[in-house]
């Protein structure tokens, strides 16, 4: 849990018998029914990847509750939608395959910490519970924790976002592919490639 760098520095403010319980006592490898259940209530997360030269890389993902799934106590999956097409993330995982997931709740406020291993598929057995996901990432934690919610200010969501996938809708195209200057680039069966306009 600790290398020589954070124990060097919870010496110096005297937290070694603190971080050592905190890990004793909140520290976990597998899923209970209290994380699985925070997890697929969530509606966002935050994924950490670095590249093969270990370099970080930092990236928002959402969609509605339910969009990560704890599918069982050493197994998390999540979809990967339409983005930028820039694969930064996915593509540090097939680098590097170590990840750090971050979720959080600003209603109540909570946040719990997983740390472990991905994987990026195209043919994953559970594709079916993610409508308009091309690629889904699997995770195996090495290491689950809460962390103390209090700096994480009280907000309320006020709406879904409208490009989510969802079985039985369209999703709208955002309008920066309808922009001339990426349009053009766009992969040949993007709906964008389509669209007028110069939005």
């Amino acid at each position: 849990m600790y290398h020589e760098e954070s124990r060097k520095l919870q010496d110096a403010f005297d937290t070694r018998r603190l971080a050592d319980r905190l890990a004793e006592k909140l520290l976990r490898t597998t899923f209970g029914d209290e994380d699985r259940a925070f997890i697929e209530s969530q509606r966002m997360f935050f994924l950490a990847t670095t590249d093969a030269d270990g370099y970080p890389d930092c990236s928002y993902k959402g969609g509605d509750p339910g969009f990560v799934r704890v599918l069982d106590e050493r197994t998390l999956v999540f979809p990967s939608y339409d983005g930028n097409g820039m694969f930064k993330s996915l593509g540090n995982i097939r680098a590097n395959p170590a990840v750090g997931l971050l979720f959080l709740s600003f209603e109540e406020p909570k946040r719990l910490r997983v740390n472990g291993t991905a994987t990026v598929s195209a043919q994953d057995l559970t594709m079916s519970l993610f409508p308009g996901a091309p690629l889904l990432v699997r995770v195996t934690p090495h290491h689950i924790f809460p962390n103390c919610p209090r700096y994480i200010p009280k907000m309320q969501m006020l709406e879904a976002s409208p490009y989510v996938p969802r079985a039985g809708c369209e999703t709208p195209i955002p309008n920066w592919k309808k922009r001339p200057h990426f349009r053009e680039v766009l992969p040949a069966g993007d709906p964008a490639r389509n669209e007028g306009g110069d939005a």
